[in-house]
């Protein structure tokens, strides 16, 4: 009786989690359709999760100069890789300074650290300091340094590495290690599912950014994907404002939704893929990290 119990019990479990993947996979579905389907047909019918007319329309015009497009997801993926790698190790260097209870100063930088998420030197500053001090713009690391130390992110990796007990430290340091070969032999192994969990959220914070390319760049050999499909997008909506107010010409033959629901495909496509290798360091990750900070 009581394995019949459990089993239906698992049912139900299984069953609302497939209800629930499902309502998750429906708008991926409904985005790629849209994308395939034509203008006209979006402007009559409006949406499908099935296209009544399949058109790769939109994704022509992204695609009207390819050279640009692979460009700038060499540049997308170079800033995402190496700002990535980066930022994970300043922040997890930082991060266990904080969490050493060794560390004479470890209230005082845990409450700098904090201090930023609560306030911010704002927009000019940070343009002046990125210009006219650092002299960066146009240059690759205005789309990396901005984003290499987030607090957040370090108080996660300190809620971690809170949980690596002291006396692995004082072991290793007793066989004669030094602290930076205490910190990659010893708490850099022991960290690999906090790494991977932040990891991936500064992965999708550099990948997804665009913000940073408005700001400081005005070349397109080094503008990234998001900020190209930005403009793509703006150029569009430029064109189909002006064919509204003109005189014969058909408004549904510019692609403007199709072409947002391409690009939406174009942007998140390598992180959908990318996201599922990383899912169960992920979870654990950040569930452990949460625990105690």
């Amino acid at each position: 009786m009581h394995s019949k119990k459990s089993n239906l019990n698992e049912y139900i479990i299984n069953a609302i989690f497939i209800v629930i993947s499902i309502l998750f996979v429906i708008p991926i579905l409904y985005i790629i359709s849209i994308s395939l389907t034509s203008e006209r047909d979006i402007l009559e019918y409006g949406y499908k999760l099935l296209p009544t007319n399949v058109t790769a329309n939109a994704y022509k015009y992204v695609f009207n100069n390819p050279w640009q497009i692979i460009n700038s997801y060499g540049v997308s993926i170079f800033i995402t890789v190496f700002g990535t790698l980066l930022s994970l190790f300043l922040s997890t260097m930082l991060a266990y300074t904080m969490s050493r209870k060794d560390y004479r100063y470890s209230r005082i930088t845990s409450f700098v650290v904090f201090f930023t998420l609560l306030f911010n030197g704002g927009l000019v500053p940070t343009y002046i300091l990125i210009v006219n001090y650092l002299h960066l713009k146009n240059t690759i690391w205005a789309l990396i340094l901005p984003y290499t130390i987030n607090a957040w992110y370090v108080i996660l990796l300190k809620g971690f590495l809170s949980t690596i007990p002291l006396a692995l430290v004082e072991a290793a340091r007793i066989d004669g290690a030094s602290e930076v070969g205490t910190f990659f032999k010893i708490v850099i192994p022991l960290s690999k599912p906090a790494l991977a969990a932040v990891g991936l959220l500064i992965c999708f914070t550099y990948w997804n950014d665009w913000w940073l390319s408005l700001l400081y760049i005005d070349k397109t050999q080094i503008m990234p994907l998001q900020y190209l499909l930005y403009r793509i997008m703006a150029n569009v909506d430029f064109l189909s404002r002006q064919a509204a107010s003109s005189i014969g010409v058909n408004v549904k033959e510019i692609p403007t939704e199709s072409l947002r629901m391409a690009m939406c495909v174009i942007a998140a496509g390598p992180m959908l893929i990318l996201f599922p290798f990383f899912q169960r360091y992920f979870v654990k990750g950040i569930t452990v990290g949460s625990v105690k900070g």
